[in-house]
């Protein structure tokens, strides 16, 4: 997925175990309200883990933050598990600043997201 900049690209993979979220590009104030509906909707059926792949991200900023963690808890009133896989060094800083890598799951990768 290419993307200038202010421009989220966002797919849904939903397999037996899991429904796999890949983002890439800036999770800001643009792209946030994109990416809240996207979820909103996931959350809708209900899956019982939902991995969120970071690994494209190069920028999330407090509204995009927001957005992660409303997801997670909403996910969690409903019983689905919310695991972000994929942070690259500034997103993961984000999230370690913040002390949401305490909140949240945080794997290497997909595969290791599903063991978890």
């Amino acid at each position: 997925m290419s993307n200038s900049p202010h421009q989220l690209g966002v797919s849904v993979r939903r397999d037996p175990d899991a429904t796999i979220v890949t983002l890439a590009g800036e999770v800001d104030l643009r792209t946030s309200p994109q990416l809240r509906n996207t979820l909103h909707e996931l959350l809708e059926n209900r899956p019982p883990r939902i991995i969120i792949d970071l690994s494209d991200v190069s920028y999330v900023d407090s509204s995009g933050v927001g957005t992660i963690v409303e997801l997670k808890r909403r996910a969690m009133r409903s019983g689905s598990d919310v695991i972000l896989v994929g942070l690259q060094t500034r997103v993961r800083s984000v999230f370690e600043i913040t002390r949401l890598d305490k909140f949240f799951t945080i794997a290497k990768d997909i595969d290791e997201a599903r063991k978890v």
